[in-house]
């Protein structure tokens, strides 16, 4: 099932989508700054994470329809530090060109699926430095609940990770 708003495409993500999902995630952590994802994966780790592993609950994919290519993807699974109702997600757009309004639209077929899948909740967990995400998850309804301090990243760097909730019902 897709969904179409004025130049998008919103679909369900397929295993065939996984190598330019993989492309526009690794292009994002390597660029750093915006993920707490700190080295690129490779596609059967992407596919395992964010297409079909224990953890998984829906990913969406946005297509653009000129190019027939992915343009972003939004991902929700379980994760074991959240409420058994609850779902962790995860929103990353391509970087060049960037299209407007990608997270937006995808967020709206994400939405539709939580309730389908009765969540109470959607947890997102964002870098406080990613200003971008913060504003994104704000627009979107989500609202802060926790701050957790001082989380390093691989380098040691303590960088505090902002937790926001979006209630589904």
């Amino acid at each position: 099932m897709a969904s179409e708003n004025d130049h998008l495409i919103i679909r369900p993500a397929a295993s065939e989508d996984a190598a330019a999902l993989v492309e526009i995630l690794n292009e994002i952590i390597s660029a750093g700054g915006t993920t707490a994802i700190e080295r690129p994966l490779s596609r059967s780790e992407f596919g395992a994470h964010y297409l079909h592993g224990d953890r998984f609950l829906a990913c969406y994919v946005a297509v653009e329809p000129s190019r027939r290519e992915p343009t972003g993807f939004q991902a929700l699974e379980r994760h074991p530090d959240l409420p058994e109702n609850w779902a962790d997600i995860g929103t990353f757009a391509r970087m060049r060109p960037k299209i407007k309004g990608v997270g937006t639209a995808l967020f709206s077929e994400t939405r539709k699926r939580a309730r389908e899948l009765g969540l109470a909740a959607i947890n997102a967990a964002i870098r406080a430095d990613n200003t971008g995400g913060l504003a994104y998850y704000e627009k979107m309804g989500f609202t802060t609940y926790k701050t957790l301090r001082a989380i390093p990243l691989n380098d040691g760097t303590p960088i505090d990770r902002i937790l926001k909730r979006y209630d589904v019902a």
